[in-house]
């Protein structure tokens, strides 16, 4: 089955391999909408007992809420003009109760997955699916170092991989030796990658470095 997945000449996905994937990452994002309301509702981050959360929402959060907002608003606006028409409008409503609820799973997730500093290392995040472990036994040294970057320039470049927020970085690790780390999705953009340095976003990069230092101390 793996072989039929790949074109055999150049080793890149083929369509049905692409389509495959696009309806598991759909799938895994749907139950993490629901997974990650929840734990908002019950107030249980997913942070490992003995690490620290260090959010990454902050940039986009008015965004988000304004979204979600002009979402919910939506719904009613649409439901008066398609009142004559039950199908249409059970339809509208479905999609748009549906949308919001996907909109707030996504804040939820934001702020129920955040980076993580801890005794097994450092996970890199962002929003529903993405997470990226990194032991400290692989990691050299830690710097704040602020960089904004081109639009729609892809995570990884070269041996760097950038998690950014808003196109920007202001966090800087460096690895001891090329690690391998998996992105979500197939190759160029996700599948199997290595690199030998991580940059991310984070909301209070002192508090990611103060979090860390007792571990690289350790190492």
């Amino acid at each position: 089955m793996t072989e039929q997945l790949r074109d055999n000449t150049t080793g890149t996905p083929t369509p049905l391999a692409r389509v495959l994937n696009f309806l598991h990452r759909a799938w895994i994002a749907e139950l993490r909408v629901y997974s990650s309301i929840a734990r908002a509702i019950a107030r249980r981050p997913a942070v490992p007992q003995g690490s620290t959360g260090i959010g990454y929402h902050r940039p986009v959060l008015t965004i988000l809420f304004i979204f979600i907002g002009l979402s919910a608003v939506e719904i009613p606006i649409l439901d008066l003009i398609v009142h004559r028409w039950p199908a249409v409008r059970i339809t509208l409503l479905i999609l748009g109760i549906w949308g919001v609820t996907w909109m707030v799973g996504l804040l939820c997730a934001m702020l129920m997955r955040p980076h993580t500093v801890g005794p097994d290392g450092i996970r890199v995040r962002s929003g529903l699916e993405l997470d990226v472990p990194v032991s400290w036994a692989d990691v050299a040294s830690i710097a704040i170092n602020r960089r904004v970057d081109e639009p729609k320039q892809p995570r990884v470049t070269g041996s760097e991989y950038a998690e950014r927020m808003q196109d920007e970085t202001n966090i800087e690790i460096e690895l001891e030796r090329p690690v391998a780390i998996r992105l979500p999705g197939l190759t160029p953009k996700g599948g199997t990658h290595q690199v030998d340095r991580i940059r991310l976003w984070a909301d209070d990069p002192r508090a990611f470095l103060d979090a860390a230092r007792p571990f690289l101390m350790a190492v």
